[in-house]
């Protein structure tokens, strides 16, 4: 199979474009934004923005490939509520460019949506993906016009797009020095004998799935050719305090977390239910929390490494 991986130099997506290799595939990326290091020397790279609606269908024609694994996005919640514009562009026109570029060549479209900013608060935890959306930020809410974008292709043109809904992704080369990344974040804190900060009172839980995991999902949805929407996580809750709490095993020290005000507007519970990609996918995740975050704070130790 021939894949094409948009942002395919980035964290999750440098994890996907390894799976396909490894699965014995080919694999090409376009991104304008991640780092090559991480990929592959034999992969060829674009340097192509999504926005770019004429430059992207030009390098699919080219390529031709049998799946297009879309991961290039804005992915901070933050800058998409001081901008929503740029993030609508990119997480929503730039969605449509890959659908109209896969619909000129016939190729499928396994999209990398959101479980943690779509559904929300007030919703049932863990939640399924027959729970009615209602994203807080203009983040989730551009993720799901993009998933509604999918279905509509699927309508009008009998295409088998299908969207995966991503919880808490974590692991090697997730930058542990950024704003986004908790896992990282205080796995470099932990080595650096700094405290972690936590802002509210450390009981709001999310559902932390391993980057090896989800690349397996991006796999099998290919493979499957099914269209559709599926949750991928673990279906377990992890509060901010025990994640700590296992950081701090991995790095050999208890540690003393320093707390914050909370933060506006952050759901204090997320996790996902995954009955339906175990059934339609063949899928689980099955990376141990304590080995994920274990495996995150030796990449740290090895100096992070872009391919370890």
């Amino acid at each position: 199979m021939r894949t094409l991986v948009t942002g395919g130099a980035g964290f999750i997506g440098s994890h996907v474009t390894d799976a396909f290799l490894a699965g014995g595939d080919e694999a090409v990326v376009v991104d304008n934004g991640g780092r090559p290091g991480r990929l592959d020397p034999s992969v060829p790279v674009s340097v192509v923005d999504i926005t770019d609606g004429a430059a992207l269908a030009s390098i699919v024609e080219s390529v031709r490939p049998e799946v297009i694994c879309h991961l290039a996005a804005q992915i901070d919640v933050r800058t998409s509520v001081e901008s929503p514009a740029v993030d609508a562009t990119t997480n929503v026109v730039g969605t449509v460019n890959v659908l109209e570029a896969a619909r000129a060549i016939g190729a499928r479209v396994v999209f990398a949506s959101t479980g943690g900013a779509i559904y929300g608060a007030g919703v049932r935890v863990p939640s399924s993906e027959d729970e009615q959306p209602g994203p807080e930020a203009p983040y989730g809410t551009a993720k799901y016009c993009a998933e509604q974008y999918l279905a509509l292709y699927n309508r009008l043109y009998g295409t088998t797009h299908a969207a995966l809904r991503l919880s808490n992704v974590y692991g090697p080369r997730q930058d542990p020095t950024g704003e986004a990344g908790v896992v990282g974040i205080f796995c470099g804190r932990a080595l650096r004998a700094e405290r972690p900060t936590v802002y509210g009172d450390g009981t709001q839980t999310r559902d932390y799935v391993y980057v090896g995991d989800v690349a397996e999902a991006f796999l099998a949805a290919a493979r499957t050719g099914k269209a559709g929407v599926w949750n991928i996580g673990t279906g377990r809750e992890t509060s901010i305090l025990d994640l700590i709490d296992v950081v701090g095993k991995a790095a050999g020290r208890t540690l003393d977390p320093e707390f914050a005000p909370a933060r506006a507007g952050e759901v204090l519970r997320s996790a996902l239910t995954v009955d339906r990609a175990r059934a339609d996918l063949g899928w689980t995740a099955h990376t141990d929390l304590a080995d994920g975050v274990r495996a995150v704070y030796e990449w740290i130790e090895a100096g992070s490494p872009d391919r370890r």
